[in-house]
């Protein structure tokens, strides 16, 4: 998105300023503008969010507007341990140190920094100009975790057919005869029953559960690297008409 101007800054004073997640960061305080040229270049977020009291400076590159508010181009962690700002004009040293914190380039020396007051815009002198500014897209590559699979570790129970041999002993009746062939005085004839009772084994399974192995998921990091890819979108200005002409940097 190009350089919001101020008067569109404006209308988000007092808004919720979200991170580039979605997360809110705090509430947008005010405008910081450079004095000499009166472009924004800060937004100050604070009071309220997770900044508690703290006020900070955000950078306007990446800035997108919400129905309910902002987003800025870096996360709340980064935003929330930004150097704290107390003062209505920032100079020179603290400018390049929070150009520093975020990591991004500026060129040249600047004018100090000061919060934009509508009523106090610069006037141009002079005859008045007409100027058109050219922008371009930057791509800022940020990172998110989000869920890359699942690992479940599930039991359930199978049974399978076993086999094993074992010996028995089983007693077995041996009938013997022999021949007394003498005399029985005094014997009685009638009828007579005796019992032998036969015993034998027979095989008997009892079973017990044994713990055999245990199976445990642990979760390590490793790290790749990813290629990506986008196209920015770069405005062009050329300069037509006639007359002398004469155009300078």
């Amino acid at each position: 998105m190009a350089q919001p101007r101020p008067e569109e800054l404006i209308a988000y004073e007092g808004k919720t300023v979200y991170d580039q997640a979605g997360e809110k960061i705090g509430k947008f305080e005010s405008i910081y503008a450079d004095r000499e040229t009166g472009d924004p270049e800060w937004i100050a977020v604070g009071a309220g969010g997770v900044l508690g009291s703290k006020q900070v400076l955000v950078p306007l590159e990446g800035f997108s507007p919400r129905e309910d508010g902002i987003s800025v181009a870096f996360t709340k962690d980064v935003v929330k341990n930004a150097p704290k700002v107390d003062d209505e004009e920032i100079g020179e040293d603290f400018e390049a140190e929070i150009y520093e914190y975020y990591g991004l380039r500026r060129a040249g020396l600047r004018q100090p920094t000061q919060t934009y007051d509508p009523s106090k815009a610069r006037e141009a002198s002079g005859t008045p100009s007409e100027s058109m500014t050219r922008s371009e897209e930057q791509m800022r590559v940020g990172k998110r975790e989000v869920e890359a699979g699942t690992v479940r570790l599930r039991k359930w129970v199978e049974t399978e057919p076993v086999s094993e041999q074992v010996n028995l002993r089983q007693e077995k009746a041996y009938v013997e005869r022999q021949p007394v062939n003498q005399p029985a005085p005094g014997a009685e004839l009638g009828e007579q029953e005796i019992d032998v009772t036969l015993r034998k084994e027979e095989p008997v399974v009892q079973k017990e559960t044994v713990a055999k192995e245990q199976v445990s998921v642990r979760k390590g990091t490793e790290e790749t690297t990813a290629t990506v890819k986008d196209e920015l979108a770069r405005e062009r200005i050329e300069v037509e008409g006639e007359g002398d002409i004469e155009e300078s940097r």
